[in-house]
């Protein structure tokens, strides 16, 4: 059984940093897929960032409206995936989620992923 637990969400003042961690366990950690997705009330969840398998070379994806601020990396001994979050803006609030499926490639899409973290909240005061 995958599970995937999320940590390192808070609050925060706009233009600050953080880093939010997200530990699997149950399975092989290096061959698949890790993303981060985030949702607020009343809206979909949407693909922050993802980050392929080892089978496809660590690739890595990144919503436009977070391009160039945040980065998604993992540390496969650690079998852990982050998110640093840098220039955090009030409009990245919202409940970020950790995902992965049991295959490699780029996936943006939530109905993508079978496996998800509890959330992590995350809120940048202006």
């Amino acid at each position: 059984q995958v599970q995937l637990v999320e940590s390192g969400g808070g609050l925060v003042q706009d233009g600050e940093s953080l880093r939010l961690s997200c530990a699997a366990s149950g399975r092989t950690f290096s061959p698949y897929t890790m993303a981060w997705f985030r949702q607020v009330p009343g809206k979909e969840r949407e693909i922050v960032a993802a980050i392929s398998g080892s089978w496809t070379g660590d690739s890595t994806y990144y919503a436009d409206s977070v391009k160039g601020r945040f980065t998604i990396s993992r540390d496969n001994a650690r079998k852990t995936v982050y998110l640093q979050m840098n220039s955090l803006k009030p409009e990245d609030t919202a409940v970020y989620y950790c995902a992965t499926r049991s295959s490699s490639g780029t996936y943006l899409n939530p109905r993508d992923y079978a496996y998800w973290g509890q959330g992590t909240q995350v809120t940048v005061s202006s």
